[in-house]
């Protein structure tokens, strides 16, 4: 696994070591979420990610404990709920994740949003407030040795730069979507500029980009799936990807990427036309649906 992308990592700006692809957990539930965790971790995956609002953390870190892997060698991510939008709320929530986990410590919290579910796409409210409360407790934890780094989630350059006004600790990431028809470049190239690392969820964009044309072809000039192409391009713009799946054959070949794109194709995929809508999961804020 020496060359492997499961072995490979990046350091973040704190000095914190993170696998560069990770196992997402979105929509994994219960026996499930354990087995998948159990899985990946046999794979030789390392780094998992989950949610409050997911609820399978406590299913999340029973796999990582009946893995036989030493919990040490696991890079766990959580994220604070997109709710908690003021410290004693926030705090609280931080507990139950590291009760709930049990594994002795988070590897990274994240915030979730920087809006509620139920504001997004909703409201031009930002919560500027609210976010800096709830960074100020993860700071809290953080500086208390229970969380190795902390960080954000779906926060744009003007919530970023609020973070940074008001808080002391620089967000170690920003996991936003990311994938080929939809590159966010500003935030991804001002998170650069500030030493935050990007990490990209829907990496294939829940399955929709799958079926493109040009992805499948260029896919198949490369010997690989389009699925493949989709997770190496996000790595070769120094991306983290975190494609979800409960399915180890999927696992399996997420994690053979090992191949290069040219910087001809690159571009050409940087090109792409902006992904019109997300089918069936439009539904879900993220994907711009109304909560």
């Amino acid at each position: 696994m020496a060359d492997s992308a499961l072995a490979q990592t990046f350091t973040l700006n704190n000095g914190v070591t993170i696998p560069k692809l990770a196992l997402g957990t979105w929509l994994i539930e219960g026996r499930q979420a354990t087995d998948a965790v159990k899985a990946a971790l046999a794979i030789g995956y390392r780094h998992i990610d989950t949610a409050e609002a997911y609820g399978n953390e406590a299913e999340v870190g029973r796999g990582v404990r009946e893995s036989g892997v030493d919990r040490a060698e696991v890079f766990v991510t959580t994220k604070l709920a997109a709710e908690c939008k003021d410290y004693d709320s926030a705090a609280a929530a931080i507990e139950e994740s590291l009760r709930k986990l049990d594994l002795g410590y988070i590897d990274m919290m994240i915030i979730h949003s920087p809006q509620p579910w139920s504001a997004v796409n909703q409201s031009s409210d930002r919560y500027e407030k609210g976010n800096v409360e709830a960074y100020r407790a993860l700071e809290d934890a953080y500086k208390a040795g229970k969380i190795r780094a902390i960080g954000v989630s779906n926060f744009t350059v003007h919530d970023i730069d609020n973070i940074l006004d008001n808080c002391t600790v620089t967000p170690a990431v920003n996991q936003v979507l990311a994938h080929i028809t939809n590159t966010p470049w500003d935030v991804i190239d001002y998170c650069k500029k500030q030493g935050i690392l990007v990490e990209a969820y829907s990496p294939i964009a829940h399955g929709v980009v799958l079926d493109n044309p040009q992805i499948a072809s260029m896919a198949q000039r490369y010997g690989v799936s389009p699925a493949q192409l989709c997770i190496r391009y996000d790595l070769q713009l120094g991306l983290l990807p975190l494609p979800k799946t409960a399915n180890p054959d999927h696992m399996r070949t997420n994690a053979q990427v090992d191949f290069e794109i040219s910087d001809e194709d690159m571009e050409a995929l940087e090109g792409m036309e902006h992904i019109k809508d997300y089918g069936d999961q439009s539904f879900w804020p993220v994907y711009g649906g109304r909560a």
